[in-house]
């Protein structure tokens, strides 16, 4: 991120100063509850002139205030929380215009990406100990059998929750076996009924 560095005067006019030199925290200001902020009180929460909020607009695409029909520039809570952040950029942080864009750009792309990749419905997986090593006797054979087992059983389960509920069976029909329609007769039997 672009940084640009400052004299020992760089943040006096945004901070308070210790005796000591370092700046102190400066809290940031209670939003008031309402739907609709004038730019003169976004300026007094912000601590800045308007004319630098106006430029603000022109530099972010994050703050787009609406306009009123008489081409007031309303801001709504977001846009002033977005003003805050990025007064903390650049005055507090010490961040360049461009250094803030990325800033700004990054954090709004973590959201956006996790939006893209819903959660899939699975069952939360078991907690893994290691496995102890096998004792002389047993074979490998035996070890990949039973890792084959936990797979199919694994892959049995997905295909259970991509299937969705089970079909209900006939109780007269053998498990694994489907009903065969009347004009295809089953397999060994004869071609002539009578």
């Amino acid at each position: 991120m672009a940084k640009r560095g400052g004299g020992p005067d760089h943040h006096t006019a945004h901070a308070s100063r210790s005796p000591g030199g370092s700046a102190l925290p400066v809290a940031a200001p209670d939003i008031p509850d309402k739907l609709y902020f004038r730019i003169g009180e976004v300026a007094e929460l912000c601590r800045v002139p308007t004319y630098v909020l106006r430029f603000w607009q022109t530099e972010f695409a994050q703050l787009r205030p609406g306009k009123s029909g008489t081409g007031q520039r309303l801001y709504r809570r977001r846009d002033v929380e977005m003003a805050l952040r990025i007064k903390h950029l650049l005055h507090e942080a010490g961040y360049t215009i461009a250094g803030a864009k990325t800033v700004l750009a990054d954090e709004a792309a973590i959201p956006a990406r996790l939006r893209l990749q819903p959660e899939l419905p699975l069952a939360p997986l078991p907690e893994l100990a290691p496995e102890p090593a096998p004792a002389p006797a047993e074979t490998t054979e035996h070890s990949a059998r039973a890792r084959l087992r936990d797979v199919r059983a694994g892959l049995q389960e997905l295909l259970h929750l991509l299937d969705g509920p089970p079909q209900a069976q006939q109780p007269d029909a053998a498990p694994g076996t489907a009903e065969l329609p009347a004009a295809v007769p089953p397999l060994g039997a004869d071609a002539d009924p009578s």
